[in-house]
């Protein structure tokens, strides 16, 4: 078996990130929940985006900015996630080639729209997501390279993108190819209303597709339908081999069999906005699974891209993240 050249492939949504400092008046006004993702339609996306006050666009996607954090770090990462042949399409594939991922998904050239988030950051740092798929949503298993995903020593699939049934079915598809190939998968739940849509699905995947769960507080007892952290904590080191659990400012866990890793929060001077937060403690903790890291080590590396990336407004980096965990 060949030794892998890529250290994470992931796949996911392939968004262009609109971002907009407003008001919880505002948001509020907008009948949302604040911190909610929302998944909206191509009319929804008109109405709030011309309610938006003077946003920013960057290149985005949850499993994107994972892959991002990772080549910041000195890693190497390839991404799989289907956008149009239009302008933000064009965007989205330049940004993330820019950042130093691979990607060679082909633009599609029929369908809707390439896929855009509208995140409205308010001024505790909060984010709310409203979504519009577009092309995204039409990831199937022909999407999937799976030369790619051989070649990648871990894949990484993005909850955001297990919505469409189709989708659903390339992640089972990657992820048997990643294993047939002796490959680790790792799969993020992105967020507690998408866990509400697919906790059975998700838990189902656990059973012979996934080695390393990501979630946060809400979302883990969301799965387990428990407002108790520790009684969520145990049964999710039941179901799975590997499992990272943040926690904001209280840190993380990390459960791994009977061993328990317990890692702070990396200090913030001013928590400016959380977007990318999770994603980008993802990258950092599988920059360090493919390093061959302890779980300990890995824990620090995640909490400090993630803290860099909270301190700014944005989903990605503003400095290489391989400077700000050298030596640590």
């Amino acid at each position: 078996m060949s030794e892998p050249t890529i250290d994470v492939v992931g796949i996911g949504n392939a968004l262009v990130d609109v971002i907009s400092s407003e008001s919880h008046e505002f948001v509020a006004s907008q009948g949302l929940v604040p911190g909610s993702m929302n998944l909206i339609d191509e009319d929804r996306r008109e109405e709030l985006y011309s309610a938006m006050g003077v946003g920013t666009e960057v290149s985005g996607g949850s499993g994107a900015n994972t892959t991002v954090g990772v080549a910041s770090l000195g890693g190497t990462a390839h991404y799989l996630g289907r956008v149009r042949a239009d302008q933000l399409g064009e965007v989205f594939a330049h940004d993330i080639k820019a950042a130093g991922v691979g990607y060679s998904t082909p633009l599609a050239t029929d369908g809707p729209a390439t896929g855009c988030c509208l995140i409205l950051v308010t001024g505790d740092g909060q984010r709310t997501m409203n979504t519009y798929l577009g092309a995204s949503s039409l990831f199937c298993e022909s999407d999937v390279d799976a030369e790619v995903i051989r070649s990648g020593r871990i894949l990484y699939l993005e909850g955001y993108l297990f919505d469409p049934p189709a989708a659903q079915q390339a992640f089972r598809y990657a992820a048997a190819v990643a294993h047939e190939a002796g490959r680790q998968v790792a799969l993020t739940l992105s967020d507690g209303f998408c866990v509400d849509r697919h906790r059975d699905a998700f838990r189902a995947l656990f059973d012979s597709h996934v080695d390393l769960v990501f979630a946060n507080e809400s979302e883990l007892c969301s799965l387990y339908e428990t407002s108790d952290f520790d009684a969520a904590l145990e049964q999710i080191r039941d179901d799975v081999p590997l499992a990272v659990i943040t926690r904001s400012e209280k840190g993380s866990v990390i459960v791994n069999g009977v061993d328990t890793v317990t890692v702070a929060a990396a200090p913030v001077e001013r928590v400016v906005d959380t977007t990318g937060a999770g994603d980008l403690y993802a990258a950092g903790f599988l920059y360090g699974l493919a390093r061959g890291y302890d779980l300990e080590r890995c824990g620090t590396v995640a909490s400090i891209a993630a803290a860099e990336v909270i301190s700014h407004v944005g989903p990605r980096p503003q400095v290489p993240l391989a400077g700000l965990v050298a030596g640590r």
